[in-house]
């Protein structure tokens, strides 16, 4: 079992993101309602893990803010990589695991360097769909089901 220890949002593309301690979860919104959220394809929420981001760091030389990311969640004790197929379970909602997050130039533009440490590994977390509704806060138990 693994833990949510973040959840994070934005209103538009490029906005900065707000962090939240409990948010709904709805195939409409997505989390809250965050912008990528209304999109109802494959990348309608976004997973990363705090292991992979403290690797992260690690690589780097720095210690920056995992909003950074621009994930919509991030969870403890969840490995990530290669989990296509999979069900992530948090508080009341499901989401079905639809891939990798690619990182995207705009993580360079952020911190140089950035976007190849992200790469390999899964680090950038994984993209998602809802598929069940449901509140979630900030301490749930996080549960992967894979395949």
């Amino acid at each position: 079992m693994g833990k949510l220890i973040g959840i994070a949002t934005r209103t538009e593309k490029r906005a900065q993101m707000d962090v939240h301690s409990s948010k709904a979860v709805s195939f409409n919104q997505g989390v809250g309602s965050d912008f990528r959220g209304r999109n109802k394809g494959k990348r309608q929420v976004t997973v990363m893990s705090i292991e992979a981001w403290e690797k992260v760091c690690e690589e780097i030389g720095k210690n920056i803010e995992w909003t950074t990311r621009r994930a919509n969640l991030l969870v403890e004790g969840v490995e990530l990589e290669k989990t296509e197929g999979g069900i992530i379970s948090i508080g009341e909602a499901q989401l079905e695991i639809t891939g990798e997050l690619d990182p995207c130039n705009r993580m360079d533009e952020q911190f140089p360097g950035l976007t190849k440490v992200l790469t390999p590994f899964w680090r950038g977390g994984v993209t998602c769909r809802v598929i069940s509704e449901g509140d979630i806060n900030v301490g749930d138990e996080v549960q992967l089901i894979t395949t």
